[in-house]
């Protein structure tokens, strides 16, 4: 069965509460594919009767700008470098 548009990377990570155990800890930041994703309480929980951690849903498994331009706000200039082949293509059509 096919997933609907926009859900096919969604994600979750798991967020604790203060006093958390290391394991959940150890998961901060970090987000999975929600059929990736660990099962609460988490299997190396120290307190998994009392354990308080929780999903929180994302749109996409990826956190944060991807390129530099995203980052940084600048576009690559629109210079035109200066051409680096030198020997023609391997196609039949190319010159």
């Amino acid at each position: 069965m096919s997933k609907p548009p926009g859900t096919r990377w969604s994600a979750v990570a798991v967020v604790s509460t203060s006093g958390a155990c290391e394991a959940a800890r150890a998961m901060k930041g970090k987000r999975f594919l929600g059929a990736e994703a660990p099962r609460l309480p988490l299997k190396d929980c120290t307190s998994p009767a009392g354990c308080r951690c929780t999903y929180r849903k994302y749109a996409d498994r990826r956190a944060g700008p991807r390129r530099e331009e995203d980052q940084t706000g600048m576009r690559r200039s629109g210079l035109a470098q200066q051409e680096r082949r030198v020997r023609r293509g391997r196609r039949s059509t190319d010159e």
